[in-house]
């Protein structure tokens, strides 16, 4: 059978591959420490649950509207006018079954082949996966530490070309944590606008963000850049992985060109995940989220300080979502080694740079603080002890061709 070349040309979601490794020890009888998957230990609130239960007990589960329930639809539209003072349309508001469907759909509808499309680099692999899937030709290009490891205008200027047709922003960013400056947002969205070109903005971990420094909640780019498509989604912020049910939100016109997409890759989103969701937004499970978010950020000053006083640096500290890039290059292993030993060695997982693109990929690892205090308490103690054992040394115990099972 002749594969197409779009799913051979997809490398392994390293991630997960660490997570089957972790469950083959786990089956072994070994306890593991699981700092690689960006899943939040509390799942969905309280008040979803509830609402989840009754209704599996109605029986009645129809499919609703392709671009998801006009109630649900409102609510989000809700959300964005009381946590970010936007007041959007709830019919430029299209839900999806995850953030990753949305991205399917927006880029089914914004991307021919041969199109060439920046991202910044490291960047959620996923991402540059869906574009290169519909023939884009995706140009990594390498962020800074100066720009928070995020793109900025003065390299979005000099890495277009005639052949450049959009952008994609993650905005906090996936495996940083870090959030572009709201002036280089502006000048560069600004920028790609004033090409005639489109801007994806990915914010599934915005409202996992911190406020400002004059106490202000995050900034969607919603509120800069209208024109944008913004990307979100129920799994982070919500708690709600499983589930897969995200939204995007989108320019006016755009929506007649989605809901044929939507009717035909997968007819709606799940209808009694979107009915549960409903209760999301109450004064009650907004409360629940606002006091995880409190929680992500006493969780990363302890990940931040526990890190430091092992000796691993965090070039940038995270601002949003649940991760640290780790520069791993003193102990003389490069990422994806660093990660097979601490696995094999100390049961910890952890993500290789390798998954988030080229620049920097050997020298850096992502740990994830969305496990719970305990986990991450027991997962830095082994870590420590993992480095203090390596001595420096550079001298793999796994071979170079072994494979993750």
């Amino acid at each position: 059978m002749k594969y197409a070349q779009r799913a051979l040309d997809i490398a392994p979601f390293f991630a997960m591959e660490f997570s089957k490794r972790a469950a083959a020890l786990e089956a072994a009888g070994h306890n593991v420490a699981k700092l690689n998957i960006g899943e939040p230990d509390f799942g969905a609130p309280p008040a979803v649950l509830t609402a989840m239960a009754d209704i599996a007990k109605s029986g009645q589960l129809p499919y609703t509207d392709a671009l998801g329930l006009p109630a649900l639809r409102e609510a989000i539209a809700g959300f964005y006018r009381s946590a970010h003072g936007l007041d959007i349309d709830p019919q430029r508001i299209v839900v999806t079954a995850g953030a990753s469907a949305a991205l399917l759909l927006v880029t089914a509808a914004l991307v021919d082949p041969g199109d060439e499309v920046i991202v910044g680099d490291p960047s959620y692999p996923c991402n540059r996966h869906f574009l290169s899937g519909f023939g884009a030709r995706v140009k990594l290009v390498p962020t800074r530490v100066e720009s928070r490891f995020q793109l900025d205008a003065e390299t979005v200027r000099a890495n277009w070309t005639p052949a450049t047709r959009g952008l994609m922003i993650a905005t906090p960013s996936n495996p940083t944590g870090t959030s572009i400056v709201p002036s280089e947002l502006v000048e560069t969205c600004a920028f790609a606008e004033g090409k005639g070109a489109w801007r994806i903005v990915d914010e599934i971990y915005l409202n996992l963000s911190d406020a400002d420094a004059a106490g202000n909640p995050p900034q969607s780019a919603l509120a800069v850049d209208p024109g944008a498509v913004v990307i979100n989604s129920f799994s982070k912020y919500f708690g709600m992985t499983g589930w897969r049910l995200g939204w995007c939100v989108l320019p006016e016109d755009m929506v007649r060109i989605m809901e044929p997409l939507a009717q035909n890759y997968y007819i709606c989103p799940s209808a009694p995940a979107q009915r549960a969701a409903l209760q999301c937004f109450t004064p009650e499970s907004i409360a629940v989220c606002e006091a995880r978010r409190a929680e992500f950020q006493r969780r990363r000053a302890f990940v931040l300080s526990r890190l430091a006083e092992i000796g691993l640096p965090v070039p940038v500290p995270p601002d949003g979502a649940f991760y640290v890039y780790i520069d791993i290059s003193a102990t003389g292993l490069d990422a994806m080694r660093f990660c097979e030993r601490a696995v094999e060695e100390a049961h910890v997982t952890l993500t290789p740079g390798l998954d988030f693109g080229h620049s920097g990929a050997d020298k850096f690892v992502r740990l994830s603080y969305a496990a719970s205090m305990e986990d991450l308490a027991e997962g830095l103690d082994r870590l420590k002890r993992f480095i203090n054992r390596l001595g420096g040394a550079n001298t793999p115990i796994i071979p170079a061709d072994a494979k993750l099972a």
